[in-house]
């Protein structure tokens, strides 16, 4: 139905836009109307056209006038279906009145997608505050849309973290709606050292851990020492703040360990008669009187065998 708006509006700018003003769907609308076997049939489809094009903008109206490119392909792909359908189908009474009935069923179309989009899909965030680009159903321009929190506050509450010295803690605050931000924000991560929640904070008790595109940060072999209050920020550069989340973290200190001592043998005095291995002046001298006896005799028969 759109569609064939689309085809009284040649100088709207072609792309993704509402129904009635996608190329594709306008193309397929001119054809149609171009088909009519009769220059007053023409002029018939091209007024059913138009009537189609107050009753599309009217049932965008009535929802926020707004939608998004991956609502649009949807109404799109299934109303192109059932135009597809509507050619192949021989005709059972007047082209202008089987034209109101396939234009008709686009307006349904619309409208159905239109309602599963709003309420939720429109602005999915629950908090923190989005600003997000969509495309104006009247004017088929895209245009700047803003979704506030229920609460009207950025900061997306306080979540308690656990882990074990030396263990892993993983903080991620991302969330799905992030995706559909405009711009290229950044996470900021700040850290309050301290027993989380035994005493209230301000800005200039956090300090700056790192700024990042990635949506977490994993803190390994953790110490006791580590422990606090983490906050993650989804901000742009000019310092807008968009979503805020705070982390209480709590490293659990491993028990003490108590070593055992290993037996080990005693050592034996020095000078004890009864070791074995303790030489004596008994014992020393002969030995060193054998080896010199047989150093001599090895010199003279050394001797005699060079003589």
């Amino acid at each position: 139905m759109l569609l064939m708006l689309v085809s009284l509006l040649c100088c709207v700018p072609a792309g993704e836009a509402c129904l009635q003003c996608d190329r594709t769907v306008r193309l397929l609308h001119e054809n149609f109307i171009l088909s009519a076997p009769t220059v007053s049939d023409q002029i018939e489809l091209q007024k059913i056209c138009d009537h189609a094009y107050m009753t599309y903008t009217d049932t965008s109206q009535q929802r926020q006038g707004v939608i998004d490119p991956t609502t649009l392909y949807r109404a799109r792909t299934e109303y192109q279906s059932e135009f597809d359908r509507f050619l192949k189908t021989p005709l059972t009474g007047s082209i202008t009145f089987e034209a109101i009935q396939i234009m008709e069923k686009g307006r349904k179309i619309l409208e159905k997608h239109l309602d599963a989009f709003i309420p939720d899909g429109l602005c999915p965030n629950k908090c923190g505050l989005l600003i997000r680009r969509v495309m104006d159903c009247v004017s088929c321009r895209f245009k700047i849309y803003i979704c506030p929190s229920p609460s009207g506050q950025q900061d997306c509450g306080e979540h308690p973290v656990q882990a074990e010295e030396g263990g892993q803690a993983v903080l991620d605050c991302f969330l799905p709606w992030h995706r559909l931000l405009l711009g290229k924000p950044e996470y900021h991560y700040f850290w309050a050292p301290g027993a989380p929640g035994t005493e209230t904070l301000d800005e200039s008790d956090f300090k700056a851990l790192v700024v990042t595109d990635d949506s977490s940060v994993v803190l390994n072999q953790l110490r006791v020492d580590e422990q606090g209050t983490y906050r993650c920020s989804l901000q742009d550069r000019n310092g807008t703040i968009f979503y805020q989340i705070t982390f209480l973290l709590t490293v659990a200190p491993l028990p003490h360990q108590t070593h055992r001592s290993f037996a080990s043998l005693p050592t034996l005095p020095r000078g004890d008669d009864s070791s074995p291995f303790q030489p004596t002046e008994d014992l020393l001298v002969p030995v060193i009187a054998m080896v010199t006896a047989v150093s001599l005799t090895a010199s003279v028969g050394i001797t005699v065998v060079l003589g």
